[in-house]
């Protein structure tokens, strides 16, 4: 048998209520024979097909055998975060409705820490955006040279990129971050690899050119009301609570920043996983919309988690997709 190791998320993530770190994990009772491995990157259609005729399988059929002693763990993100808010949900839908199990969100540094751990096996499911999970799988970016064995179950909703700025600081485009004291999100998340990439198709060096801070989004947002940040960046559902919290308190303050021009460059360099869209102005009751760049989310799990636990997993985010829109609307999305 192997030890499961705890590995705690960084010193800056905040928690909150009942998400306290947990203590060390039980050990694994045994090992199960590596099965097929699910399909990397599903598309939702496939995702959404996999739920079709799923009769069969019922709530009240508990499994033979709970893998990892019926645990699972879900790396989320930031406490102010859409990951933080959905994992939660769906924890709750797999805690009462995948008999054996009991599943707990927990706050992390979001998409490279959540791979890590996934892959570790400290947690079992990981939220991620897909810029990152192509990475990791193929081996590229943080994770060069070391092909990373996760697989997604689905493709959920899209994560918009905010850049928000001092409007006293008159930053008009990304460019002109040049000097400025910039947060580029949690280090090796989603945000921090997106906020190089755009700082970086403006021209600019993203450590060289900024003078660059790898913050939480409740330490950025502390440090943008302090007045000693000129700029941010995050990569979040809409609405993020920590957004919306920054903005609708400081309407006067702060600007969020136009950056879809800039997917041209993105693209050439990084592919299709990139798209625009505009970020609406009811979202946040800004003056106008903000047209921006997107990245689709993906829900990972580790690439020898059973079949017929991948399945259910999936079965449960689509067949109780109004539980998981209590917890937050992108689920609807």
């Amino acid at each position: 048998m192997s030890e499961r190791r705890r590995v705690d998320p960084p010193h800056d993530t905040q928690r909150s209520g009942g998400a306290t770190a947990r203590s060390g994990r039980a050990a694994r009772t045994g090992t199960s024979p590596r099965r097929r491995l699910l399909a990397a990157l599903l598309a939702v259609g496939l995702a959404v097909g996999l739920t079709a005729g799923c009769g069969n399988g019922t709530d009240e059929t508990p499994p033979p055998q709970a893998w990892h002693d019926g645990r699972i763990f879900l790396a989320t993100g930031n406490t102010t975060g859409v990951y933080y808010q959905l994992g939660g949900g769906y924890a709750d839908v797999i805690s009462r409705h995948l008999p054996g199990y009991e599943a707990r969100a927990e706050p992390t540094g979001a998409s490279g820490e959540n791979i890590t751990r996934l892959v570790e096996g400290d947690m079992e499911i990981a939220f991620s955006l897909a810029d990152t999970a192509a990475d990791a799988i193929a081996g590229r970016g943080a994770f060069a040279g070391r092909p990373q064995p996760v697989r997604a179950l689905a493709r959920v909703y899209s994560n918009y990129t905010h850049v928000i700025v001092r409007v006293d600081a008159q930053i008009t485009n990304v460019a002109a971050l040049r000097g400025m004291r910039v947060s580029t999100g949690s280090p090796k998340s989603g945000t921090d690899v997106i906020a190089g990439r755009l700082l970086t198709a403006a021209g600019l060096d993203p450590d060289r050119d900024v003078r660059r801070a790898r913050l939480s989004l409740p330490e950025t947002v502390a440090r943008m009301r302090a007045g000693t940040l000129d700029a941010m960046f995050f990569s979040g559902g809409l609405p993020t609570p920590g957004i919306a919290d920054l903005l609708g308190g400081a309407r006067d303050r702060f600007a969020l920043l136009p950056v879809a021009n800039l997917i041209e460059p993105l693209s050439a360099t990084h592919g299709s996983v990139y798209t625009t869209a505009e970020l609406p102005r009811k979202t946040y009751d800004t003056v106008a919309g903000t047209p921006t760049v997107t990245v689709a989310n993906m829900i990972l799990v580790s690439a020898d988690m059973p079949d017929q636990l991948a399945y259910d997993l999936t079965r449960l985010l689509f067949t109780y997709q109004s539980d998981l829109a209590a917890a937050h609307l992108v689920a609807t999305a």
